[in-house]
């Protein structure tokens, strides 16, 4: 009976420790989600100030140079958490909607920051996260592709350099083996000359 009561409160233990692990882990995920989040409206106020110093001085280059980095920051916020990356295109949407007229009237006939502020704000946010992650995928499977094209080439550079490694070994043997045929056959010649002027010179010829 003892040993059944022992065995039940191990069972308790750890069942206990287990549910507390749990809840420790989600505590913290949802403390890092909230703080990405946090980071993210931080980061798109910054970058709301800066858009609205450059609409104030007319600069088309640097707003679409900074819209650029708008994609740039969303890549980023979308590997830890989706939904405050698409908050942050929100907020930076909001932005150029509320000041359209002066964003057209910024931005003129430049077509590269005509295409900038059209990407950011012709669809709702969260095709434009959706499209960032397609994006970002397709360059990860690119870049994996070359990785593997790279490796297989080195590994083919590494065979063809062995095999020119065999075939210059072959290549040298061969070539001392003629060297000794052609040294031997040399003193044979040698050997067989000498024979015949010592007879000449034994019968005195």
């Amino acid at each position: 009976m003892k040993k059944i009561f022992l065995a039940l409160m191990a069972v308790a233990a750890i069942t206990f420790t287990t549910s507390c692990g749990n809840k420790t882990q989600q505590g913290e995920a949802a403390a890092d989600s909230t703080e990405v989040a946090a980071n993210a409206g931080d980061e798109a106020s910054s970058i709301i100030a800066t858009l609205s110093e450059q609409l104030n001085a007319g600069d088309a280059t640097k707003l679409q140079a900074t819209l650029e980095t708008v994609k740039a920051k969303v890549a980023e916020l979308i590997k830890n958490n989706p939904e405050a990356a698409k908050q942050y295109v929100e907020q930076v949407q909001n932005f150029l909607k509320e000041n359209a007229d002066k964003v057209k009237a910024v931005v003129g006939d430049n077509a590269a920051a005509n295409a900038a502020v059209t990407a950011l704000t012709s669809v709702e946010p969260e095709t434009i996260v959706n499209t960032i992650v397609q994006q970002t995928g397709d360059a990860a499977e690119a870049a994996k592709d070359a990785a593997v094209d790279a490796a297989a080439q080195q590994v083919d550079a590494a065979k063809d350099a062995a095999q020119q490694k065999v075939e210059d070994a072959k290549a040298a043997a061969k070539q001392k083996a003629e060297e000794t045929k052609a040294a031997a056959k040399q003193k044979a010649s040698e050997a067989v000359d000498n024979a015949a002027k010592d007879i000449k010179k034994g019968l005195g010829l």
